[in-house]
């Protein structure tokens, strides 16, 4: 299923979609579903992130992050986005586009969380399909990059099925869980994007609506 713009205007909110999910950037209204989710799912996410801050799960930690989403949006520097089940509403993780690099670059980092009660259904890798097209086609990136722990299959699977290439193993590379962790490092190139999709990679494509 073809993006329906080919550009993106930065003063507008985008909303990437398919039959069943949809991404779209949080707003303040998001705070008590998602202050919930995360709240539930501290035990299950906590081996996998940083070190959340003393009031991350506060209104004013939540309002604190949209301001500096909306910064580093309009810079250019990254797109966040909720991950939605389109039929319910409901909210089921959360995926990240940061630290855009254009130039001779054209890159972006990945990154997603899932809430426990939905992980291992599939529902982060049918984001991840979704999500690449807009970074090819409408965001006009030639890679994307990701990063995991070495001990974290699931997330392992899920990146070499959505066409990511396993590239190398960087020592100490984030804090993660309070400690300096080794990461296996992943890309995904537009190229490698184009030969799934040529070749009916389930989950591929999406559509793009952007509203004010």
């Amino acid at each position: 299923m073809a993006l329906l713009r080919a550009s993106l205007a930065m003063d507008a909110d985008p909303r990437v979609e398919n039959e069943t999910y949809y991404l779209r950037p949080p707003v303040m209204s998001d705070f008590p579903a998602w202050a919930a989710l995360r709240a539930g799912s501290r035990e299950f996410l906590k081996p996998w992130e940083p070190i959340w801050p003393k009031d991350d799960l506060t209104k004013a930690g939540f309002r604190r992050r949209l301001r500096r989403y909306a910064r580093e949006r309009r810079e250019g520097r990254s797109h966040p986005f909720l991950l939605f089940h389109r039929r319910s509403d409901e909210l089921l993780g959360g995926l990240t586009l940061s630290n855009i690099r254009r130039g001779v670059s054209q890159s972006v980092t990945l990154g997603y969380w899932m809430g426990a009660p939905y992980a291992g259904r599939g529902h982060m890798s049918a984001a991840v399909s979704l999500v690449l097209p807009f970074c090819f086609d409408v965001l006009n990136l030639h890679r994307v990059e990701a990063a995991c722990l070495p001990h974290n299959h699931r997330s392992i699977r899920l990146l070499e099925n959505a066409g990511f290439r396993r590239e190398g193993y960087a020592r100490s590379y984030l804090l993660i869980d309070g400690a300096w962790q080794d990461h296996l490092l992943f890309s995904c190139l537009a190229e490698d994007h184009a030969l799934a999709v040529s070749g009916h990679a389930p989950g591929a494509g999406g559509k793009l609506k952007d509203f004010l």
